[in-house]
């Protein structure tokens, strides 16, 4: 696996690059077949305004230093609906983000699930993204006019080298604002993909698909691209690559903590991948600094603002996460505790935790739910949780649950908690469907943690 992780003095020793306007390539036809272009790969952002301004910094400085033709890739979720700042601005932010983008390098978008977030038509997204000349791409139809949003597929001139792009979302409806669905005609994934990609991804062409339909789906779509083609994955939040022949699969993280950065040599040559982490503590670009703080200033209210817990160290999503577990379980005298890995958003920071903040992480309130099952169940269900680590392609679920303990003292019967949303989505989340789940009376999600955070 060819993947090289950036150093944060290497970071920060390129972002005094940051003030250096872009160098532009011009090449013949003939010179541009020669020259290696770039793919700055960035998706699943919601609205994290702690690092947004941080990651456009990394991308101005990689494309400043470098003479090669860049083109730059959101593989959808630039807007977070739980963010009530990103609502109450109406993404001023996140629109300034992509501005920036657009004067930077080619931009492609790929709609994903939270486009509508902040305006529930999706066709004004679409709009007002190609106003700031962005390639928008989508499989979705529009249930009114019967029409795509957007075109699936483009062909887009990257340092005079043509790059066939295609894009595709996820069908899964309940993840789309409430307001949205009756708008949105959405084809299965795998489904649309044997019907389509076909007709679009050429073996002798710079193939890049970009794909929301999550892992479960890109699995079935792996084979049918040319060797060489770079798979971009989204909307589970995960970060890995995945070799399979001359193809890339990659996921790029999520929450504006990483990048990722494709070197495509060739028409079916094996793009090289360099991932790239994002930190908070780093400068942000000056096209956002002011304009975060002014706009957090002017929109966060007294109790976003007020604290509401406090933590030892800072935690990463995946340490937030498990904390959660052990919490909910115990609060409700569980044996485990389960919660999905797509409920958190960002991590905590160190020491005072503004409600704010806290609501970036645990992104989702709910009702805690409880079920009992005997030890070989459990040992089946933990098989498939904590998938942040080195996993498997084969053995990936797309999103996952936390659980905690990992290794429960031993016993016949085993009482397992979890959230609403998980217990709701238990075949996806346990594997199984014949978990008979309970509510806890009187007891929130949110709730609990706060409790465990006082």
């Amino acid at each position: 696996m060819t993947i090289f992780s950036s150093k944060r003095r290497d970071v920060l020793k390129l972002m005094a690059g940051t003030a250096i306007l872009p160098l532009m390539v011009v090449a013949t036809p003939a010179e541009a077949q020669d020259v290696a272009l770039r793919a700055i790969v960035i998706s699943d952002l919601h609205s994290a305004y702690e690092r947004i301004g941080q990651l456009l910094a990394a991308i101005e400085m990689r494309i400043a230093a470098e003479k090669t033709p860049h083109i730059i890739l959101l593989n959808g979720d630039l807007f977070e609906t739980g963010n009530a700042v990103a609502t109450r601005s109406s993404g001023e932010i996140e629109w300034t983000f992509l501005s920036a983008l657009a004067r930077l390098a080619p931009t492609v978008i790929n709609i994903g699930n939270h486009e509508p977030d902040i305006d529930n038509d999706l066709a004004n997204f679409v709009s007002r993204a190609r106003a700031l000349g962005i390639n928008v791409l989508s499989n979705i139809i529009d249930k009114r006019s019967g029409a795509p949003y957007a075109p699936a597929s483009a062909e887009v001139s990257v340092g005079g080298r043509p790059v066939v792009v295609a894009g595709l979302a996820t069908n899964a409806i309940n993840t789309y604002p409430k307001a949205t669905r009756e708008m949105l005609d959405i084809p299965q994934p795998v489904e649309w993909a044997k019907a389509n990609l076909p007709a679009i991804v050429k073996p002798e062409a710079i193939n890049i698909v970009l794909s929301h339909a999550g892992v479960v789906a890109d699995r079935d779509i792996l084979p049918l691209l040319p060797d060489g083609t770079l798979l971009v994955g989204g909307h589970d939040h995960l970060n890995f690559v995945h070799e399979q022949g001359a193809t890339r699969y990659v996921h790029t993280g999520s929450w504006c903590t990483s990048m990722a950065i494709a070197t495509i040599e060739a028409s079916g040559k094996a793009p090289t991948i360099e991932t790239v982490a994002i930190d908070s503590d780093a400068p942000s670009s000056p096209a956002l600094k002011g304009l975060i703080e002014q706009t957090l200033d002017k929109h966060l209210t007294a109790e976003e603002k007020a604290v509401v817990g406090k933590t030892e160290k800072a935690m990463t999503v995946d340490e937030a996460g498990r904390r959660v577990a052990q919490l909910i379980a115990a609060k409700t005298g569980a044996d485990v505790g389960f919660i999905g890995h797509t409920s958190f958003g960002a991590g905590l920071p160190k020491g005072d935790i503004r409600r704010y903040d806290f609501n970036a992480s645990l992104r989702f309130d709910g009702k805690l739910m409880v079920t009992e099952v005997d030890g070989e169940a459990l040992a089946q269900i933990l098989k498939r949780c904590n998938q942040d680590g080195d996993i498997p392609l084969a053995d990936r679920t797309g999103d996952y649950l936390y659980a905690m303990p990992e290794k429960p003292v031993a016993r016949e019967r085993y009482k397992l908690v979890c959230n609403d949303w998980s217990a709701t989505n238990q075949k996806s989340y346990f594997g199984r469907s014949d978990l008979a789940f309970a509510e806890v009376p009187d007891v929130k999600l949110k709730q609990t943690v706060l409790g465990g955070l006082s």
